[in-house]
């Protein structure tokens, strides 16, 4: 399906007054030139069962603007081959949270800007919030943000050194509410062992969740697994830190009477682990992507 946008006419081509003139891209030129690539990493890795759906929808002037203009200075493509120098990314040594999975990026930009002294490098696969995040970030001033697109988990795997991240972030993922689809779930054992390979030690992972089952799902594979801890005294989950803003799409399941549970677990350090136990080089195939 190609796509149309407004732009200036061909030289030599009629123009009619008060009619824009359209585009359409032919088949195999890139929606977006100097913007995020629709499979990024291609074919370079196994393939594995993905927690995420690139979703297709329209992507409005002014995303497609942000997209242009803001993404060769502060989008990043997952392709998996270069490991990332985040000081450099960020242009500062500052702490850096991961964001798997921002949605329309109006949270991550206002946790940004409450928090100007730590780096956000958030990934997402759709393109219309890429688009949004990145012109939030440029009309608020938001210089500590970063916008990655493709699969996190190859961005965790290939592209992040051991001990690189100061927090990580899961907010709403999908659910997957049919059981033969659980297995597309990213909160799995497998993926919190290589997410804590790049955590630091007392590193927080928070996720959120209005979807009661996989909150359950959560609590049970954080609680058991060795390299975490609760951060509530009691164990269960956490009230919404002040931090995390409510977003819209949290505003409307709450209005539909759905709870929202927040998880909140620090990365623990062993006193026998060693540095060969926490490289995190490789997960086994068919284990989930992005959420």
């Amino acid at each position: 399906m190609s796509d149309s946008l407004n732009l200036p006419p061909a030289p030599g081509s009629p123009r009619v007054p008060g009619v824009p003139v359209r585009h359409t891209r032919a088949k195999g030129e890139p929606r977006f030139p100097d913007g995020p690539k629709a499979d990024p990493a291609g074919s370079h890795f196994e393939r594995r069962i993905r927690s995420f759906q690139p979703r297709r929808s329209r992507v409005t002037a002014g995303q497609a603007d942000a997209l242009q203009r803001l993404w060769p200075k502060w989008g990043l493509d997952i392709d998996g081959q270069r490991v990332l120098d985040l000081a450099e990314l960020f242009g500062s040594s500052r702490p850096v949270v991961l964001e798997i999975g921002f949605g329309m990026g109006e949270a991550t930009a206002q946790m940004a800007a409450a928090d100007p002294a730590t780096n956000v490098l958030a990934v997402d696969v759709h393109t219309p919030g890429q688009g949004n995040l990145l012109a939030l970030a440029e009309r608020h001033g938001l210089t500590n943000v970063r916008v990655a697109n493709g699969d996190a988990i190859i961005l965790l795997r290939e592209m992040l050194t051991p001990d690189s991240l100061d927090g990580l972030r899961v907010y709403f993922p999908d659910p997957w509410p049919k059981k033969r689809h659980h297995k597309r779930r990213l909160i799995q054992p497998e993926f919190l062992t290589l997410a804590a390979t790049r955590l630091k030690p007392g590193a927080v992972l928070h996720c959120a969740t209005d979807w009661e089952p996989y909150a359950e799902q959560m609590l049970e594979v954080l609680t058991a697994h060795p390299d975490y801890e609760n951060t509530q005294p009691g164990g269960g989950f956490a009230a919404r830190p002040e931090f995390r803003p409510l977003t819209r799409f949290e505003g409307q399941g709450l209005v539909k009477g759905h709870v929202v549970n927040d998880l909140l677990f620090r990365r623990v350090q062993h006193g026998d682990q060693h540095e060969g136990d926490r490289r995190g080089d490789r997960l086994p195939t068919e284990r989930p992507g992005l959420g």
